[in-house]
């Protein structure tokens, strides 16, 4: 009987090494487009989400105000802190029998994109071609509207500004 000592066979050949290569690069050029678009949509989805919160603050503090909207002088306070039924009075940071409104906020949350990213004051010029320095939000007192204090040039993916959302 003839007997053939055959090695081992230890390892990868180099065609079965590249196959595999190239399967990852294919993956790769698939998964990794559709991953950078994610994190810039989380930016848009953030500043709508943020608006929302906002809105949904100022228009619980102005039903329980007798439809008046906080000031723009002592908005963050008035969403912060606990108020009386005047929106003229000093909120306080502690429930007591005449403050028995709010918080409606726990903070007020900062812009999540643009040129104030990070900022969290209100700004009573309402935003255009040039967004006010270091403030987050317009706030407009008198209607309650809120948006997000970006330049018209500072758009999401589809080309909307965000102060139009």
């Amino acid at each position: 009987m003839l007997r053939t000592n055959r090695r081992k066979r230890r390892g990868f050949s180099l065609l079965e090494l590249v196959i595999v290569v190239v399967i990852i690069g294919i993956i790769a050029a698939i998964a990794i487009p559709r991953m950078s678009r994610g994190t810039a949509g989380a930016s848009d989805s953030a500043v709508s989400g943020d608006l929302a919160v906002l809105r949904n603050a100022i228009d619980l503090f102005a039903a329980e105000h007798g439809g008046a909207f906080p000031t723009l002088a002592k908005i963050e306070n008035q969403l912060t802190q606990f108020t009386d039924d005047s929106i003229t009075s000093d909120p306080v940071t502690s429930k007591d029998t005449d403050h028995i409104y709010g918080p409606y906020l726990r903070e007020v949350p900062p812009l999540p994109v643009g040129a104030n990213k990070g900022d969290t004051a209100f700004t009573g010029t309402a935003p255009g071609a040039t967004a006010a320095a270091n403030c987050g939000w317009y706030y407009n007192e008198d209607t309650g509207e809120v948006r997000a204090n970006c330049a018209d040039s500072e758009t999401d993916e589809s080309g909307t500004a965000y102060n139009d959302y």
